[in-house]
């Protein structure tokens, strides 16, 4: 019986390295875009983010996962401190005011793709 053919890879299929990803800066210090606006067909957008301090903001669409791949800090969320260090993962739903302080390296997904129209700053409100 001969083999079937393997379906074509999805043409949205994305492989990127850090260093081939733009950094910018960001509410949190600068950001890598792993995935992000500008790529077609994400269903989620992917930071590498390396905080240093952010502003108080929440989003009113997005939800964020944040993944501590180095350093430590706190996380404040909803105007409770919590410690955060390699290794922890904080789930973030939208409407939650949330900041860091701390030098840490952070893995930030966020669903849906981004759009910087929501993002909202606690002190411009």
């Amino acid at each position: 019986m001969p083999e079937k053919p393997s379906p074509p890879p999805p043409s949205n299929l994305i492989l990127r390295h850090e260093e081939q990803a733009a950094k910018e800066a960001s509410a949190c210090g600068y950001r890598y875009r792993l995935l992000s606006r500008g790529d077609d067909d994400v269903a989620a957008w992917a930071h590498a983010v390396d905080i240093n301090g952010a502003r108080p903001h929440y989003h009113k669409r997005a939800t964020e996962l944040y993944y501590v791949l180095e350093g430590e800090g706190t996380v404040l969320l909803d105007g409770r401190e919590h410690d955060v260090h390699k290794g922890s993962m904080i789930h973030i739903p939208p409407g939650v005011v949330h900041s860091a302080a701390g030098k840490m390296r952070v893995l930030v997904v966020g669903i849906p793709d981004i759009d910087d129209s929501d993002v909202f700053y606690v002190d411009e409100d």
